[in-house]
């Protein structure tokens, strides 16, 4: 793996991990929802909305984008 495939997936999970730890926090308050219940819908809420990085070879070199539902397009990180 090269560094910046690293990197994107270190984005990933951090993005992922926040999404899912502030999901099951809120479902958990403000749901009724009790069991596997709580970290499953935490898990589908964290996956849809984290935004997704990749690494990717162009001809200038490789470079990180990003894809988010939120945002319009592919975003060029590095």
């Amino acid at each position: 793996m090269t560094k910046l495939q690293v990197k994107a997936f270190v984005f990933q999970l951090l993005s992922f991990a926040t999404l899912f730890i502030l999901g099951r926090y809120l479902i958990e308050s403000y749901t009724y929802l009790t069991g596997l219940w709580i970290p499953f819908t935490a898990f589908a809420v964290g996956t849809l909305l984290a935004p997704k990085f990749q690494a990717v070879k162009t001809n200038d070199g490789e470079k990180l984008f990003m894809k988010w539902m939120f945002l319009k397009g592919i975003k060029e990180i590095k």
